[in-house]
């Protein structure tokens, strides 16, 4: 055999961790090759040419054991002396557009002795060390059992559990009992030991886990989360989202399918997604933390109206977007911005935010220019913010159906596409949505468009922003009236799958941002509303709409929210393109049959 160069060996070992042999699976032999980053097997027919090839990362390893092991759906393990088993990652289609299912691959080999066998394993361990560094060793796991179809301990226990346990992760498990637990315990307990903390439920209770690491972040950095100029730190710990709720759309937008073996594996393998954060402030007050959606005039109101309807479980969301859509309503406000630079990227640029965006990478070398120095790492992005707030803010008036901004494309299987297809998960900015006023059948194309590929940002009536802030205002003469006339008071929020939220004041909420604000040039543009058209609902319209907070309900209606870019940490890498991955990976089978072709050359 060509590839044991000696003839007397059956493996090769080089300074890259290069290890070479001939495994044999199922009595067909294979050349097995396991280099730096890669680890290949070949099969090999009868007159020792390469057949198929099969080429996993090293990074995408999960774990190596002895003898011939099962691990999902039930462990089994058969102890043998020169066998082992290889767990690796393996995608399929997800049947959309994008996304990948991620499963685990197994297979095992067999070996001509057992120091072979135990070469190999000590290897394949070795390399994982080696190139992936930042595997998590210890979790702090929080679930929730009352979320979706409250099945969040048996999707753990089944499905995840094994897998941290095959990857050698520890975990701590905390089944939430009331609201705000998760929030409480990382804002008030010891986490050292900890590398991450994951999130067993919805987005309710990854909204609870993001309120807290980030308080605790800013609790031990001496910074204040009340004042709106404050630059927050980044949190040092990852966070995982293991999806078991009613609405999964962060782990939707950041992964590109909502199943728990996909998001387990990218947590395992210790992926890292940055993601940007909007704060919400109240006057001098933080009111909560959004990443996917914060929504005023429609959204709002459907969110206040579900409230009065949970006993139709997930359909209350359909029907009160029936019921607030034929209501017609509108609302007059302000609303002024601060754009980011248009040379980087445009919510209209037609570009995905795919894992390896180019946008996200550009940004974070722009955000934190000297990440090596920890220090200097978060007084430069202060700089930089302090001087871009004193750029130029635009101001808009008029009457809006609703007035949006996300800091991700907030795609979801209903929604594909999403409310910004062209936003991006880390890129330091935020895609600032309005729609004007106008006539009903107008707007419900624009709705329709967010279930289909068609651009719902070409519509006369609608204008999407790039922006690095927002306030948003009622215009001089205009009362906050009671927003009970919407949803009431949403005191019918399951507890169980809310995160918290704070009851401020809202008088005056924006007075000091404009004395603040004197002096600045603030474009003008004026567009007034369409004779506002008797809906099919007769009751009357309320004057003020609510906001409408990754699902939950913020009553004050004045507010100015910023953009924190990569506050916080995901195991995730993004939404992968199908089609490049798997486009890559014949790529690679081409390769490996091409430098085993040539060695036998070289040989012969």
């Amino acid at each position: 055999m060509s590839f044991l160069r000696t003839g007397k060996r059956h493996f090769q070992m080089e300074t890259d961790l290069r290890l070479e042999s001939s495994l044999w699976v199922d009595k067909k032999r294979y050349r097995a090759v396991l280099t730096g980053w890669y680890f290949n097997w070949t099969e090999l027919d009868k007159k020792n040419r390469a057949k198929k090839t099969i080429s996993v990362p090293v990074a995408e390893v999960v774990g190596v054991q002895e003898g011939r092991v099962e691990i999902l759906p039930k462990k089994s393990v058969e102890d043998t002396d020169k066998d082992f088993t290889v767990f690796y990652v393996k995608r399929s289609s997800s049947g959309g557009s994008y996304g990948l299912l991620w499963r685990l691959g197994r297979i095992q080999f067999s070996c001509l002795s057992r120091v072979l066998r135990d070469q190999w394993i000590k290897h394949l361990k070795t390399a994982l060390k080696t190139h992936s560094p930042m595997r998590p060793h210890r979790l702090l796991v929080f679930i929730n059992p009352f979320g979706g179809k409250k099945k969040g301990r048996e999707i753990y226990h089944s499905l995840v559990a094994p897998l941290f346990e095959l990857a050698g992760i520890s975990s701590h498990v905390i089944v939430t009992e009331r609201a705000n637990q998760a929030r409480d315990h990382l804002l008030k307990k010891d986490l050292t030991g900890f590398d991450g903390v994951v999130s067993v439920g919805g987005d309710g209770m990854f909204s609870e886990i993001l309120h807290g690491l980030i308080g605790r972040t800013q609790q031990e950095a001496g910074l204040c989360e009340n004042d709106p100029v404050v630059t927050l730190q980044p949190c040092p710990l990852h966070i995982g989202i293991i999806p078991a709720g009613s609405t999964d759309c962060v782990c939707f937008a950041t992964v590109g399918v909502i199943d728990p073996v996909t998001s387990a594996l990218h947590i395992v393998i210790g992926d890292s997604q940055p993601l940007d954060v909007c704060s919400v402030h109240q006057a001098s007050a933080l009111v909560r933390y959004s990443v996917s959606l914060l929504g005023y005039g429609f959204y709002g109101d459907v969110l206040a109206e579900s409230e009065k309807h949970r006993w139709m479980g997930p359909l209350r969301y359909d029907y009160s977007g029936t019921v607030v859509y034929l209501s017609n309503r509108s609302y007059a406000g302000i609303v002024q911005y601060l754009p980011a630079d248009p040379v980087l990227s445009n919510p209209r640029d037609r570009t995905r935010c795919l894992a390896g965006c180019s946008v996200c990478s550009r940004s974070t070398e722009r955000l934190f220019p000297n990440s090596s120095d920890s220090g200097s790492l978060y007084s430069s992005h202060y700089s930089q913010f302090n001087s871009e707030s004193e750029g130029e803010w635009v101001s808009v008036e008029g009457r809006f159906k609703c007035v949006s901004l996300t800091c991700m494309s907030s795609s979801c299987p209903k929604s594909p596409l999403g409310l910004s297809p062209s936003a991006h998960l880390a890129d330091g900015t935020g895609d600032l949505i309005l729609v004007w006023d106008t006539h009903p059948l107008g707007f419900l194309k624009f709705l329709y468009r967010h279930t289909s590929s068609q651009d719902q940002f070409d519509l006369p009536f609608v204008e999407v922003h790039r922006v690095k802030a927002v306030r948003f205002f009622l215009p001089p003469g205009k009362e906050e009236d009671s927003f009970d006339e919407i949803g009431g008071k949403n005191d019918g929020v399951d507890d169980e799958e809310r995160a918290y939220s704070e009851a401020v004041g809202k008088n005056g909420s924006q007075q000091h941002l404009a004395e603040r604000g004197a002096g600045e040039d603030l474009k003008k543009k004026q567009k007034p509303g369409n004779p506002f058209l008797c809906g099919v609902c007769c009751s009357k319209a309320p004057a003020v709409s609510v906001w409408n907070c990754d699902g939950e309900i913020l009553t004050s209606t004045e507010i100015l929210s910023r953009v924190h870019g990569q506050l916080v940490r995901l195991y995730a890498r993004g939404i992968e393109d199908g089609a490049a991955v798997l486009n890559s990976t014949e790529e690679n089978d081409k390769r490996e049959r091409t430098s085993y072709t040539k060695s036998l050359t070289n040989v012969g």
